[in-house]
């Protein structure tokens, strides 16, 4: 396999993003997204042993590049309230500029593949949360973090399905904390 972040491979993912953008995850086809991406069908498969690998390397990529804003927008802060609030609102303002996101997150409940990929994912970012938690002096905060992580992915569906944010949520979420 080639390595991550050749050009031809990151062109098969942003031709499937656009394709999500259209509909949704279930429906997205290998022949489309060559099409699209302008290769033949079997370079498709040099990066991607299938269909579900694609799709979880979409998914990764996704949450991969949520990551890097999480850690920019509160990487300067200490631990605590603040810094998992504004690692919050990042997640959910990079969502709400993924055009695809609806298909990306509703797709993470449709397809089996995603789903294992989803659960490995709200692991690293509740790993990440237990932190601010332990920080504030919560009890159980491997258990809190782990709720938290669960109600933001909540919050992000909501705003993907509405197609914007969702003040009054967001400020639920920031209630949930005093």
């Amino acid at each position: 396999m080639p390595r991550d972040g050749s050009p031809t491979r990151e062109r098969l993912l942003d031709a499937g993003l656009k394709l999500a953008h259209a509909g949704a995850l279930s429906s997205l086809r290998v022949d489309e997204v060559v099409n699209a991406a302008g290769v033949a069908k079997g370079t498709f498969y040099v990066h991607f042993a299938t269909r579900e690998d694609f799709l979880v390397a979409l998914h990764s990529r996704f949450h991969d590049q949520l990551a890097r804003r999480i850690e920019q927008s509160a990487g300067t802060l200490p631990h605590g309230v603040q810094r998992l609030l504004r690692g919050s609102l990042a997640y959910l303002d990079g969502c709400c500029e993924q055009h695809a996101i609806k298909a990306m997150l509703l797709g993470a409940r449709a397809e089996p593949a995603i789903q294992q990929a989803v659960s490995a994912q709200n692991a690293r970012f509740a790993a990440l949360a237990a932190a601010e938690f332990a920080a504030m002096k919560w009890p159980g905060p491997e258990q809190a973090a782990r709720l938290w992580v669960g109600m933001v992915a909540e919050a992000a569906i909501a705003e993907a399905e509405a197609g914007r944010r969702l003040v009054p949520l967001r400020q639920a979420l920031r209630h949930f904390l005093e």
